[in-house]
Formats: structure tokens, C-alpha cells, sequence
């Protein structure tokens, strides 16, 4: 990574941890140990929890957890204001995201779904003590992601990364919600007396549980929220990654290095990967499922990706046209 990323709202930690925060990096470390050992489960336990193995859930958990939580952890390092306020939504991203994943392990130790379930007092505290922990960490996110709205760096195009990523992944977030609510399935089930206790899913226009694809576990045959969801909570590290590869691509071509051409790339990365995010979304919500587009869904695609090209060419190109090179980025 560049000394101009790396100091993105600050000057650059003399070690490669330092400023970070602890006990998030710490979750961050617990979470591969889980990944380790959910992966495991996957492997020795046979036991099948609405279409998959019932440690897949943990485990896919464990890997998406300990991603969010050392990408904030790191970006606590380049803060230069509200410190402390960082440190206290960590601490709390921490409680929270534990108790999150807890209730995932102790479901799967009982075979029993985590979400959307309510057939008994237990599940339904579980479910409810989770669902709050969710909404909990979206509002902590948001809280974060204002915190660099305001931050100021001689580096404007990594904190234009830092902020188009921490807003769309609050965004990917707020797909949660969509999940709990009771389907019209469901809710007829329910008024004739013969509900089986669940109250919402992933998937839209089926069941779930269906036909899925190997490990994500995404609907083949509908529509599924945890691919919007996905896609969004993830534009925090996808989209400051695309400028740190702009910036080693830098170092071979100038064009790529002044200010105002990274800056550009990052709007036209962050507006593509919004188009992406709402296409995904769009097709889930009309109940499609990802590996069966409609013509509808392929032309939005095709229009993201023609923009994304079309406009990463023309920022390169307005800046080769006008001569204003600066020097390459220092590694």
C-alpha cells in the first residue's frame, strides 16, 4: 500500500498496527480461529439445517465478521478526530458482534435455525436478542461511517474510498430488516392455525432451503437478500482495495498518479459498484435468482459495466490529455 493511502486522514502508523483498535483486531483473530473450526464442522458434522450443513452458517459468519471487524479496526488508525469516539462504538462493535455470533454457535450446537425462528421461548429470546444486536451494529456502522464524512487528508481520493465504501455497506446492511419480515407464505399459515414458527427468510418467491448454490447456499430457483446484503456490507473493503491497485499501478504509469484522476477513479468505482449493489438487489426483490438473469437484469449489468469502463477511460484519458502529471506515489 502507498504512504499516500496509508495516511488517508492522518500520518502513517510507524508499525503496521499501531492506532489500530485492539479489541477489535483481537475479534478479528477470534473469528479465523471459528472459521477454522466451523469449517471443520462442516466436515465431520453431518447434521442438514434448511438445505445445508449446519455449519455453514458459522462459518461463512466467522469469515464476514472477522473481515468487518479488522477493516474498522484499521481505519481507527487513520482517523485524525473523533478518536474516541472510534474507540467506544469498537468496543461496543465488539460486544455486539460477539453476541451475534454466540447465538449462531449455540443454534447449530442445537440444530436449530438462528434467524427468523420462533418455535419456542428459547428460540424466540435467541432471535430477538440477535435481531437487536443487528439493528445495533447498522446504527454503530452509520455512526463510524459519519466520522469520516468529516474527516479531512492531504489524500482526498482515499477518504472519498473510505467514505462511498463505509456508506454502502451501512446500505448492504439495511437489507437485514427486509429478511425478518413474515412472508405472505407465512402469514397464511399462520391466520389458518398451521404457522411453523418462522417469521421471515432469505429467499423471495420460494422457500428457503431450495435448490442453492455450493457454500454461499443462494437461491438457484429465486430471489435471495443475502446477495445485496453481501455485496453492500463488503463495498468497505472492495472499494479503498481498487484505489491501493490504482496506486501500485501508478508506480509503471504516471497518468494514474495526480490527484484529481484517483479522486475521479474513485467516484466512478463507487457509482459502479452502487449500480452493481442495486442491480443485485432489483433482481432479488422480482425473486431472481443470480444464475438466472432476465434480459431486464443482463442490460442493467451491462450498463454498469459499460460505465465503469467507459468512465475509467475518460477520467485517464482527460488527465493524460492535459499533461498534468505529478510525480508517482512514493511506496
Amino acid at each position: 500500500m502507498s504512504t499516500a493511502t496509508r495516511e488517508a486522514v492522518g500520518a502513517a502508523p510507524r508499525r503496521s498496527t499501531e492506532g489500530w483498535h485492539r479489541p477489535l483486531l483481537v475479534l478479528a483473530a477470534a473469528m479465523a480461529v471459528a472459521a477454522v473450526l466451523t469449517f471443520a464442522g462442516v466436515l465431520l458434522d453431518p447434521r442438514v439445517l434448511v438445505g445445508e450443513p449446519v455449519w455453514v452458517k458459522p462459518f461463512k459468519f466467522a469469515l464476514s465478521i472477522g473481515t468487518f471487524a479488522i477493516t474498522w479496526s484499521w481505519l481507527r488508525a487513520v482517523l485524525t478526530a473523533g478518536r474516541r469516539t472510534a474507540d467506544v462504538i469498537g468496543w461496543f462493535l465488539v460486544l455486539l458482534l460477539s453476541v451475534e455470533y454466540l447465538g449462531l454457535v449455540v443454534q447449530a450446537f442445537r440444530g436449530r435455525r438462528s434467524h427468523f425462528n420462533k418455535q419456542s421461548a428459547f428460540d424466540t429470546v435467541l432471535g430477538n436478542v440477535m435481531g437487536i444486536s443487528a439493528a445495533l451494529i447498522m446504527v454503530s456502522s452509520l455512526v463510524l461511517a459519519v466520522l469520516f464524512l468529516f474527516a479531512r487528508s492531504r489524500d482526498r481520493a482515499a477518504v472519498w474510498a473510505i467514505r462511498a465504501g463505509a456508506l454502502l455497506s451501512v446500505v448492504g446492511m439495511g437489507f437485514g430488516p427486509l429478511m425478518g419480515a413474515e412472508t405472505e407464505v407465512q402469514r397464511a399459515a399462520r391466520l389458518a392455525g398451521h404457522g411453523e414458527g418462522i417469521f421471515g427468510g432469505h429467499s423471495v418467491g420460494v422457500p428457503d432451503g431450495g435448490p442453492s448454490m455450493p457454500l454461499t447456499g443462494w437461491s438457484t430457483v429465486g430471489g435471495d437478500l443475502r446477495i445485496p446484503h453481501l455485496v453492500g456490507i463488503h463495498a468497505l473493503q472492495v472499494i479503498p482495495l481498487v484505489l491501493v491497485l490504482v496506486d501500485l499501478l501508478a508506480r509503471r504509469w504516471a497518468a494514474l498518479s495526480p490527484q484529481a484522476v484517483r479522486i475521479g477513479l474513485v467516484a466512478v468505482v463507487s457509482v459502479s459498484y452502487a449500480g452493481l449493489l442495486a442491480t443485485v438487489a432489483w433482481q432479488a426483490l422480482r425473486g431472481q435468482s443470480l444464475v438466472h438473469p432476465d434480459t431486464a437484469t443482463l442490460t442493467a449489468l451491462g450498463a454498469v459495466a459499460g460505465f465503469a469502463l467507459i468512465g475509467s477511460a475518460a477520467v485517464v484519458g482527460v488527465g493524460a490529455l492535459r499533461g498534468k502529471y505529478r510525480k508517482p506515489i512514493a511506496a
